[in-house]
């Protein structure tokens, strides 16, 4: 059998609330809650786990998510009626911009508890 990734733990201060971030910016439903978790499907299966983490510093994790160019467009449209501020690299020093790298589009923002999402159209 092929190694494939099955799903992550995210660290939040309300697994509620971030997983309807999440879910909301990506376009995607907030699935039920698995013991400690809120989940999050992907189309390839894997799942965003998101608990609830009172007692931890949250770490800054960085989560990437390859989407096609409709759906980019559709996701910063989201970012944008939200509020949310984008950029186009990792360092987050560009701000309201969007990155061209391969030949695709890519963008960076950050979650209600500090982790940097990215969205790509091409890896």
């Amino acid at each position: 059998m092929a190694v494939e990734l099955n799903h992550t733990i995210v660290h939040s201060r309300d697994k509620h609330a971030a997983a309807a971030f999440a879910a909301g910016i990506l376009g995607l439903e907030v699935g039920p809650e698995a013991g400690p978790f809120v989940t999050v499907a992907m189309a390839n299966g894997v799942t965003l786990d998101f608990m609830t983490s009172p007692h931890l510093d949250i770490a800054e994790q960085h989560y990437a998510f390859l989407v096609s160019e409709a759906e980019f467009d559709a996701i910063l449209g989201r970012i944008v009626d939200a509020g949310v501020t984008y950029y186009a690299g990792p360092r987050l020093d560009e701000p309201h911009a969007i990155n061209r790298r391969a030949g695709g589009r890519g963008a960076y923002f950050k979650s209600p508890d500090g982790h940097v999402l990215e969205v790509l159209t091409v890896a």
